[in-house]
């Protein structure tokens, strides 16, 4: 049984949800602000946050940067305030997604399951773009990168690149189609089960955090290249 930390000072909210995600197969423990929640993750291991943003004592953004620093817990953000700044802040700091109040139920619960399904199971995507065998889930490599699917990790020359699941899923995808065109629409239905919406940039963030992280190519060339209104690619050659 799957375990949620949700922390978010609404106690009507929580209990609801609390409820919801109990009849949804999920075990939740609820706490009422980041300070609680940095000090539930030293107690007990989660599969999952749910990380409201506004919030006394510590708010979720400063929760998340702590939770970061420490843990490579997935964290679906909640707020009140449907604020540009608030997402970008967030999957900035390494949120896997992003969801505004008030929320869809049946919503919520899709973007758990999809954070969930990429972050504990090796089981491979359907899309036909991408690989089946049985070597590309056991190890990928591509320019000094080294992933391994099974342990979820990924290093560059040795060094562990400290990646969130959603930055490893994203890498990894790619890593799996060198040189090939990916859709944004295609990225944000594999990566975070959801299809993509208008001024919707979180796989463009995460794309950003990839490049803050993925130290220099040995071979000087980018590791991305971005193809306006077409999508992203993994570059193989000049």
């Amino acid at each position: 049984m799957p375990k949620i930390l949700l922390v978010d000072d609404d106690i009507e909210l929580t209990e609801l949800l609390a409820e919801l995600l109990s009849l949804e197969g999920f075990e939740t423990q609820v706490v009422y602000n980041g300070q609680e929640a940095l000090q539930e993750l030293e107690l007990q291991q989660y599969d999952l946050m749910l990380l409201d943003v506004m919030m006394p004592i510590l708010n979720g953004i400063e929760t998340l940067k702590q939770v970061r620093q420490k843990y490579n817990l997935p964290v679906l953000m909640l707020s009140a305030r449907d604020d540009e700044i608030d997402r970008v802040l967030g999957l900035e700091l390494g949120a896997d997604d992003y969801l505004p109040k008030p929320f869809n139920d049946r919503e919520l619960v899709a973007r758990i399951k999809a954070i969930l399904r990429r972050t504990t199971s090796t089981k491979e995507s359907t899309i036909d773009l991408l690989s089946d065998s049985e070597d590309d889930r056991k190890f990928l490599h591509f320019g000094g990168v080294e992933l391994h699917p099974g342990r979820q990790q990924a290093m560059f020359e040795g060094k562990d690149l400290d990646l969130t699941g959603t930055e490893f899923a994203l890498l990894q995808i790619l890593m799996r189609n060198p040189g090939q065109i990916l859709s944004r629409e295609l990225l944000s239905i594999e990566i975070l089960g959801k299809r993509l919406t208008p001024y919707d940039r979180a796989i463009d963030m995460h794309i950003s955090n990839l490049r803050k992280k993925l130290p220099e190519r040995n071979d000087n060339l980018p590791w991305f290249k971005t193809l306006r209104g077409r999508g992203y690619l993994l570059v193989t050659e000049k």
